[in-house]
């Protein structure tokens, strides 16, 4: 997890960015349920910011929460995230941003049981995957 910020214009995310992703993590976009790469993935390791590869959720806290995104009881660290209010679509909800890059991740929601009673639903599309025992490269 790293606390350098990583700030850039839109004009630039719009030309290193995928533009499903630009749309996704830029534009506080969603992508459809169950058409996620992490949504049904199991392997082990840590799941990063896919904009600048902040650490944000570890393999151990991701659960099948049966909404087609994938889902964490917990973030790596309360550094590697922040939250704001999200009143898009009708609806108030709380949107997780990384706290690096400020990329629109998913949403949080309070209605799981202890430990954490969180739900983090996550994009998959914001995300990228680092295996265990893979060294990532610094940005």
């Amino acid at each position: 997890m790293s606390e350098d910020r990583m700030l850039k214009s839109d004009s630039e995310w719009k030309r290193i960015l995928p533009p499903d992703v630009y749309r996704v993590t830029r534009q506080n976009g969603t992508e459809p349920p169950f058409t996620g790469k992490y949504h049904d993935y199991k392997e082990k390791g840590i799941y990063v910011c896919a904009n600048c590869g902040n650490e944000l959720f570890s393999s151990k806290a991701k659960f099948d929460s049966g909404t087609g995104w994938p889902s964490f009881t917990a973030v790596v660290s309360e550094k590697s995230v922040k939250s704001e209010v999200d009143e898009t679509g009708g609806m108030v909800r709380t949107a997780v941003l990384c706290k690096r890059c400020d990329a629109h991740l998913g949403h949080v929601f309070s209605d799981r049981p202890p430990p954490t009673g969180l739900r983090y639903c996550m994009n998959s599309i914001a995300l990228n995957f680092i295996p265990h025992g893979v060294i990532k490269t610094p940005r």
